[in-house]
């Protein structure tokens, strides 16, 4: 699935089939519904899972648990904005799948 094609399933009403928790964490974020994000995000308990689980926290402002996240991801602390990094992440990871 490419980037474009996964931004355009934001408007199905469930997440594309077989995609990662961390996938279906940032496409729940990617239609305003943190608290199933942050669910999604903590039940992929790898570097993938930690990556959305950081940015998640960046979104919602807590950035002493974002950086625990990055930590556990292994990835420096983003300063880029939200948005872009929405897209880095995504990207990356459909490039995985």
């Amino acid at each position: 699935m490419t980037f474009e094609d996964f931004k355009q399933t934001l408007s199905q009403p469930h997440p594309p089939t077989g995609a990662s928790m961390a996938l279906r964490a940032l496409w729940h974020d990617g239609r305003g519904d943190w608290g199933a994000a942050h669910t999604c995000a903590q039940n992929q308990d790898d570097a993938d899972g930690a990556w959305v689980h950081a940015y998640l926290h960046r979104v919602e402002g807590d950035a002493g648990n974002a950086a625990y996240w990055y930590r556990r991801a292994g990835r420096p602390v983003c300063k880029d904005p939200l948005k872009a990094e929405w897209e880095t992440i995504a990207k990356t990871l459909l490039a995985q799948s």
